[in-house]
């Protein structure tokens, strides 16, 4: 019997120690910015942390295999690049079709740029109808915890609203509720 309380012993302190080393690395990762996400990063933090320190081509290499593979982050971000030329050249129709593809998908961030495209014709011909459709369906998916984000959103759609007849938004809020019906079938 004591034997055994003599291994029990050594094995709570061993795990003690173990706790404390685990403990250590986390205060050192979190004072470096790296957290948890750091050590199990995929390709999209990948290419994004690429996109930031200015790597574009590492960036658009990976986002795009994502892309083709139907990811609707990484279809959202390569519209960006388009979008901004950053590291290609700008390409509003290109950038358009990547916000679609995501847009299409519910990423509601391609929603509400894609809904900007059709305002301002960028790549898409001027269109209030589907920019009201997209920044609409793009506010409804923003949640109440991205704020600023989701104000942007009704911000945007209200504006384009005040440049249409009411049977221009009745049209734009059909078309978000048939999207939206299409999405949970």
């Amino acid at each position: 019997m004591n034997q055994l309380v003599r291994t029990i012993e050594i094995a709570v302190y061993h795990c003690a120690n173990v706790i404390r080393v685990v403990f250590a690395i986390s205060i050192v990762m979190a004072a470096l910015g790296w957290g948890i996400r750091g050590l199990a990063a995929g390709p999209i933090e990948d290419a994004n942390r690429a996109f930031e320190r200015g790597d574009y081509a590492t960036a658009l290499k990976v986002l795009s295999a994502l892309a083709v593979r139907g990811v609707a982050e990484a279809r959202y971000e390569l519209g960006y690049m388009h979008y901004s030329g950053a590291g290609v050249p700008q390409d509003y129709t290109e950038a358009a079709k990547w916000y679609r593809l995501a847009a299409d998908q519910g990423f509601a961030e391609a929603q509400h740029d894609l809904g900007i495209m059709y305002l301002n014709g960028q790549g898409v011909p001027q269109d209030y109808v589907r920019a009201h459709m997209w920044l609409n369906l793009a506010a409804s998916q923003i949640p109440a915890s991205k704020r600023t984000e989701r104000d942007s959103a009704v911000k945007a759609r209200d504006s384009v609203a005040s440049k249409m007849t009411p049977e221009q938004i009745a049209e734009a809020q059909r078309l978000a509720h048939d999207w939206s019906s299409k999405q949970r079938q």
